[in-house]
């Protein structure tokens, strides 16, 4: 009776025991997720407090612009895909103004270079419209497309380079084109020779050369136009050589080129072989210089310059004459015509000496009698567009 009491009391006490012991573990599993849901409210009113703190900052005065857009959606667009695919697949023609505009907004802010191109060739097409060549300058759109003109594409800057031409047939515009005229020098001695960014460069200062207006801006550049001339294909020399022709049909530029450097390998291109279309423009080019004519004290001063385009291809010590000379059985009856005008058209200040003078003259009258009278050009002196 005993001994039950006692093993009753203990196994009373373990069951207590028990009791407490599963309560201070729940006690410090309590306190264990009690204090982490503390932490979790202390970082979340930081949050709201941070959230609270930016909106009262940002605060909406009734009737502005941020009031009324507030309430609608967001979009973002692609300038090239989503506004400038619409309006390039229309013809240059229906172009409205509010389209040059979004095109040029679109040129500010896009960056994809086949999107810019794209851009840069509608302009370009609209522009030759001469409503639109003065839209484009009046939106600032000169300045605009002319910025790529240091683009890193080639590609862009070619474009950039057509559009400018095009452009460059308003004198309006030709008043803003100038000024970027360094910049499209650069692009023609620094890019590969015969390459479609040469052609560009030399299309557009052939367009900004055809009055003489803006011709003083490229007295500096007619060295680089000789070397070019004697190292690129027929495109491009035709092309050098319809600036050159520019130049040289305006009196007050003669001084400038008949000073600037030339390359003697020039005096090769006049030869039967070169190409009628470069040897009419060559010949135009130097009958201009011809009809100069420098007084004796000028001329001996340009005489000392060796490598002078006077010396090369002017002074009477010149192999030009001889090379003339060769030319006049030349089958081109156009370049038989300029030939006739250094005859008709010399004087004793012209480079020839009386004896070669006399061959000439002999050797002229002789393809006369066998082809016949030689028909005179009817193009100007000037511009061989």
């Amino acid at each position: 009776m005993g001994d039950s009491g006692v093993v009753a009391r203990l196994g009373n006490m373990k069951a207590l025991l028990g009791i407490v012991a599963g309560a201070g573990a729940s006690y410090g599993l309590y306190k264990l997720i009690s204090r982490e849901g503390k932490r979790r409210n202390k970082k979340k009113a930081a949050n709201e407090t941070v959230k609270s703190s930016q909106q009262e900052e940002v605060k909406v005065q009734p009737g502005s612009l941020l009031a009324k857009v507030s309430g609608l959606d967001v979009v973002c667009f692609r300038p090239g895909e989503a506004v400038a695919d619409d309006i390039i697949h229309q013809s240059p023609n229906n172009l409205e103004p509010q389209h040059l505009n979004m095109l040029l907004s679109c040129l500010r802010t896009g960056t994809d270079p086949s999107d810019t191109c794209r851009i840069l060739l509608t302009l370009g097409n609209a522009a030759a419209f001469t409503v639109n060549q003065n839209l484009i300058r009046e939106f600032d759109g000169i300045h605009i497309i002319s910025a790529f003109l240091s683009d890193p594409a080639t590609e862009v800057k070619i474009q950039t380079l057509n559009a400018l031409n095009n452009l460059c047939m308003n004198i309006q515009n030709q008043e803003q084109i100038k000024i970027f005229v360094p910049r499209v020098l650069e692009l023609i001695e620094m890019s590969p020779v015969n390459s479609e960014l040469q052609l560009g460069a030399l299309r557009l200062l052939t367009n900004l050369s055809v009055t003489d207006k803006h011709q003083h801006l490229l007295k500096g550049a007619v060295t680089l136009l000789l070397s070019l001339l004697v190292v690129s294909n027929e495109t491009l020399q035709v092309q050098t050589l319809k600036v050159l022709v520019n130049l040289s049909s305006n009196p007050d530029m003669i001084d400038d080129i008949v000073q600037a450097q030339a390359p003697a390998s020039v005096m090769l291109l006049f030869d039967k072989r070169t190409a009628p279309a470069v040897l009419l423009r060559l010949l135009t080019f130097v009958g201009n210089l011809k009809a100069w004519r420098p007084s004796a004290q000028v001329a001996e001063e340009l005489r000392r310059k060796q490598d002078g385009l006077f010396r090369v291809m002017l002074d009477e010590s010149s192999q030009l004459h001889g090379r003339l000379l060769q030319l006049l059985s030349h089958p081109d009856a156009e370049i038989q015509a300029q030939l006739g005008k250094f005859q008709t058209g010399h004087s004793s200040s012209d480079g020839f000496s009386d004896s070669g003078r006399l061959k000439f003259s002999h050797c002229l009258n002789s393809i006369v009698k066998k082809s016949g009278v030689l028909r005179v050009s009817a193009s100007p002196k000037g511009t061989l567009l």
